[in-house]
């Protein structure tokens, strides 16, 4: 979950007991192991009794070297334009060669940090064989200084060597960092995930029951008076709608929620009714094989028609109907209250109709709205229709992942 201040924490290190952050250990090991060559080639020139000035361009060339090679083994250097890159390896293979002039064959272990560096920021193609030129180079002061055979050969492999030890720690730093950083992108994917389904299903399961409860409290209001007995039966009827609606939130609260279809239909039924609206339930017997994902995602369209009926039509008849053929289920909601033309809609809409097409994608169904003259010629009707597998079942675990569609024009056909 966000922090009180609305930052997403950190995704947790993998290592519980570890106190170091991944990222920062891997750092760590780079500068370690950068420091340990860099301190082996000065204990072995110092070994060698050199000249002062040897030692003291020893000394102010080591730190140029590892301030560049940490640059180079940095996230991201890869991506600098060419020039900048071959610029500062330029710079390094400098650093790296010239001072064979005046310290001798012992400043050739430097090398191995330029090959490491050629692997990091060119493209394969020119990168390998520079870094064996870049061993295969020392060759030639070896053979100045008349070094053995098995000497030469030593400093071109610990070259090598010393370029592959470069490389491939810099580039496992930069993977776990990378790692890290995805990691982190993904538990705050999952927290948006989250919030998402959280104020789609409050939406979905909601909107009914609160309508339900306005309408019926205008209808006590009406009756208290002049039929107190009926106003007491719609009064206990509230309390039942406000017990479902409380056992809704409660659902979507532990991210379960399964709702009957059946008794989705008879719940509108007596909501309609008590609006004044003709309601005709039509049920086929083979409905109860419709399996809990489908049931569950055609009792929340039920619910958002219903409710959308109640908020934005003047419906005098509605027709609630659901069927099966062969392998499949049909969902149909028809009223005749749609307006001659489309309502502006409300600054307080919400996504409905799109949070039911998401709904239905995830058990392999779809969504329809039909509008137009009812058969009479005396308004329009609108329908929602909602189709699935009979047997489907949740397939957003099949799925890569619970990626949202883009809305549809099924929204702006909404009354």
């Amino acid at each position: 979950m966000a922090s009180p201040d609305g930052r997403h924490p950190e995704a947790p290190s993998p290592h519980p007991g570890t106190s170091v952050p991944p990222a920062r250990l891997a750092q760590c090991i780079l500068i370690a192991a950068l420091l340990s060559y860099l301190a082996i080639t000065m204990l072995n020139l110092v070994s060698q009794h050199p000249g002062g000035p040897a030692v003291a361009s020893a000394a102010v060339t080591l730190p140029l070297i590892f301030l560049l090679q940490l640059h180079h083994s940095a996230a991201g250097a890869r991506d600098a334009p060419l020039p900048r890159r071959l610029l500062t390896l330029g710079a390094q293979a400098l650093l790296t060669y010239a001072p064979l002039e005046w310290i001798g064959v012992l400043w050739g272990s430097m090398a191995g940090f330029l090959a490491g560096s050629l692997l990091l920021l060119l493209p394969a193609r020119w990168s390998w064989p520079l870094y064996g030129s870049a061993s295969l180079v020392l060759i030639a002061p070896g053979v100045l200084e008349h070094r053995s055979f098995i000497d030469i050969v030593y400093m071109c492999q610990t070259t090598a060597l010393t370029g592959l030890v470069v490389y491939g720690l810099s580039r496992l730093s930069v993977l776990i960092v990378e790692l890290h950083r995805t990691r982190t992108e993904l538990a705050n994917m999952a927290v948006a995930t989250e919030r998402l389904r959280f104020a789609r299903d409050l939406h979905d399961l909601l909107g009914f029951s609160l309508s339900a409860v306005t309408l019926k409290s205008e209808l006590i209001h009406r009756l208290i008076r002049t039929q107190p007995e009926r106003a007491r039966e719609e009064v206990e009827e509230v309390l039942d709608i406000s017990r479902q609606a409380l056992a809704d939130v409660r659902r979507v609260a532990s991210g379960y929620r399964q709702m009957s279809l059946v008794s989705e239909m008879a719940s509108a039924r007596g909501v309609l009714t008590a609006a004044h609206i003709d309601v005709r339930v039509e049920a086929d017997p083979e409905v109860n094989r419709i399996s809990p994902q489908t049931g569950t995602v055609f009792a929340t369209v039920l619910r958002e028609g219903v409710t959308n009926l109640l908020r934005h039509s003047k419906a005098d008849t509605c027709t609630i109907a659901a069927r099966v053929r062969g392998g499949t289920a049909v969902l149909t909601v028809t009223n005749d209250g749609v307006p001659p033309t489309p309502s502006v809609p409300s600054q307080h809409g919400g996504s409905g109709l799109s949070n039911l097409e998401r709904r239905l994608q995830a058990v392999d169904g779809r969504l329809a709205v039909e509008r137009g003259p009812t058969p009479d010629g005396s308004g329009r009707f609108f329908r929602l229709v909602a189709t699935a597998p009979l047997r489907a079942e949740d397939v957003r675990s099949r799925r890569s992942g619970d990626h949202d569609p883009s809305p549809s024009a099924v929204e702006s056909a909404q009354p």
